[in-house]
């Protein structure tokens, strides 16, 4: 990747101030102009020196600014690794349809919102999710509410648990449902409409989805007016009665700390988009094979601990994949996506003994790795940092990189390859050491030909081997070079390809093949292509219509004069992978190098990505990175 490029954020004083800052940076020695790293507490790599400038007088249109996606409620989330997320209601085993009695039963079963902060703590989780005004538990309000028309409790326990976990630094988040089909589940009718009717002083049916946006709308306002200290709202979709009524912007009024998710659909007023329950992935544990919202947008997978059975409890106490759910934690981190983990919390509060036993597990399991988790965002993407996905020999993981030190860097390790060696792509960085995250041992190694090789590996962790990578700096990646597209999109140029900045792309407008030519400037070294796509469709293809929009068939061409082109020197395939790809050429001097893409992947039946190629950045190699000490590392951070 080239020097990490600057994500913008809306408004000319906040682009300055982040030039001044780290303008001052360089001058006080604090970063390398030639390798500038990511800036620390910012939620994007900060390069102070974006000299790759790209212009194009075929390209359609300048790139055009994204949607503000920085707002700075959402820092807690994106410094959050995930959630907690507890359905729990009229409808938990043994199910209620008297809210008195549930109550009653609750309390006097011990609930303590100590128990679930704890529990999300054990976790690595900072925020908690709690469902109970939900569809298919009996849309209970675990709160006081002066709205009638579903239960409503009188002890708050909605507000004990925000004093809970704010005491602990964690955040609680409110489930909203839009959903009134539900309100007979089980027999019962769940919503009383004359009450609701008689308090408003008009007739409204909440069985139907204007009348239950209505009520719901009602309790948003009630909820924000008593609860200053809720973290916001996580929304299972729209309803036509919020929108028409601009719930959305009045409650960032009203509340300005609060944020907003929504659960499987990208709603672009809100701050967060959920993936709920995504299988079918190869790996199984490789959850953002499924996910298809590009970063920096904060995005969050959200998924049951125990994999079968119900999202609540039903009496049911089934067995927790540790593997599978590592998996999904780790793989998650390792994209900067938030895990949102389900786990069926009892009448009581407590959880089945099964789910117990994983949050007592985890906690020792993942201490020894927080590092790796904690202060990271996911490598190989737009923060940089090493390749991850699909290496050698049937091995798999994914990479973190520190936000306060990129120059420390995370390999995990979730499938083993079948042999002792481990090779990854080093992405232009310059290895110093490697050693054991859990053991601290020292790990062989060796780096050439753009890849870092673990050498003597064994005893491998059942579910996530992790090696600490110290580097120093990136080395060989080529600034000052622009870059021009065949076919573009309104408002996405081929410029955009090369300017440093993740929050524009180039869109080839469903044009192939297409060209995406660099200018070097002059006649310079020539020894890869690196491309970070954008990470806005599925890695493979999970249904006729939702499919992978990445290159697929490729060639490259150089040229000295860009009028005389030859034979391509590279013919290949890429593979469908999230992250960081790369296109290793024979080493030769050219000024102008192009990339013809031939195919993508999605099949014609998605209409939508089919022929779609999009990319966030992309970088000519003039070297592969070279290893450093870590005497001659410490040597370096001393100066």
């Amino acid at each position: 990747m080239p020097p990490p490029p600057t994500l913008r954020t809306r408004g000319a004083a906040t682009t300055v101030l982040l030039a001044l800052a780290l303008a001052l940076a360089v001058v006080l020695g604090l970063t390398n102009p030639s390798t500038a790293l990511p800036a620390p507490r910012q939620p994007a790599a900060i390069s102070a020196t974006s000299a790759i400038s790209a212009t194009s007088a075929v390209d359609k249109a300048v790139a055009a600014a994204p949607r503000d996606l920085e707002n700075p409620r959402q820092e807690f989330l994106r410094n959050s690794v995930g959630g907690l997320f507890l359905h729990w209601g009229l409808r938990t085993a043994p199910a209620h349809t008297d809210c008195t009695a549930w109550e009653d039963d609750v309390t006097a079963g011990g609930w303590t919102p100590d128990y679930w902060v704890r529990e999300a703590q054990k976790l690595h989780t900072q925020y908690l999710v709690l469902a109970s005004f939900h569809s298919r538990l009996g849309y209970a309000r675990a709160w006081p509410s002066d709205i009638p028309g579903s239960c409503s409790t009188e002890r708050d326990f909605l507000g004990e648990l925000i004093t809970a976990a704010k005491s602990k630094g964690l955040k609680v988040i409110l489930y909203m449902t839009d959903d009134p089909q539900w309100h007979a589940e089980g027999g019962h009718e769940w919503l009383d409409s004359a009450a609701y009717s008689a308090h408003k002083g008009t007739n409204v049916d909440l069985t139907t989805r204007e009348g239950f946006g209505q009520y719901s709308y009602d309790n948003f306002f009630e909820v924000m007016d008593r609860y200053p200290d809720l973290g916001g709202f996580w929304i299972d979709n729209d309803n036509a009665y919020w929108e028409s009524h601009d719930l959305y912007r009045q409650i960032y009024e009203r509340r300005p700390n609060y944020t907003l998710s929504n659960n499987n659909e990208d709603t672009p007023i809100m701050d967060m988009v959920s993936n709920e329950q995504k299988t079918g992935m190869t790996p199984a544990y490789d959850y953002p094979q499924a996910v298809y919202t590009a970063q920096p947008r904060l995005t969050e997978a959200d998924f049951k601990l125990p994999s079968t059975g119900a999202w609540w409890y039903d009496g049911s106490d089934p067995a927790v994949d540790r593997k599978l759910t590592f998996g999904r934690l780790i793989t998650n981190a390792g994209s900067s996506v938030k895990a949102l983990m389900a786990e069926t919390a009892q009448v009581n509060g407590e959880f089945p003994a099964n789910q117990a036993a994983f949050n007592d597990f985890a906690d020792s399991y993942l201490a020894p790795i927080r590092q790796s988790l904690h202060g990271t965002e996911g490598g190989g993407y737009l923060y940089g940092g090493l390749k991850p996905g699909f290496w050698n020999d049937g091995a798999h993981g994914v990479t973190t990189i520190s936000k306060a030190n990129p120059n420390r860097q995370y390999v995990h390790v979730l499938t083993p390859p079948s042999t002792s060696t481990l090779r990854i792509r080093d992405n232009g960085y310059r290895i110093a050491s490697v050693t054991n995250l859990r053991t601290g041992a020292a790990i062989s190694w060796s780096q050439s030909g753009g890849a870092l090789t673990l050498t003597g590996l064994g005893d491998w962790d059942p579910y996530d081997t992790v090696f600490k990578v110290t580097t120093a700096g990136r080395q060989g990646i080529l600034t000052g070079v622009t870059t021009t597209a065949s076919a573009s999109a309104s408002g996405h140029a081929g410029s955009a390809a090369a300017d440093g900045d993740h929050l524009t792309y180039w869109d080839s407008d469903k044009t192939l093949p297409v060209d995406l030519t660099f200018d070097l400037g002059s006649v310079k070294r020539v020894r890869y292509i690196g491309l970070n796509q954008r990470e806005d469709s599925v890695a493979y293809a999970r249904s006729a219509t939702e499919q992978s929009a990445r290159i697929k068939d490729y060639q490259v061409y150089l040229s000295d004069d860009g009028s005389n082109w030859g034979s391509a020197v590279k013919t290949g395939q890429l593979p469908s992978h999230r992250g960081i790809q790369g296109i290793d050429l024979t080493a030769a001097n050219a000024r102008y190098v192009r990339l013809e893409v031939d195919s993508t992947w999605a099949a014609a039946t998605d209409t939508t990505r089919y022929q779609r190629l999009r990319i966030d950045e992309a970088w000519i190699g003039t070297a592969y990175a070279t290893p450093t000490t870590r005497a001659a590392l410490d040597v370096s951070w001393a100066r």
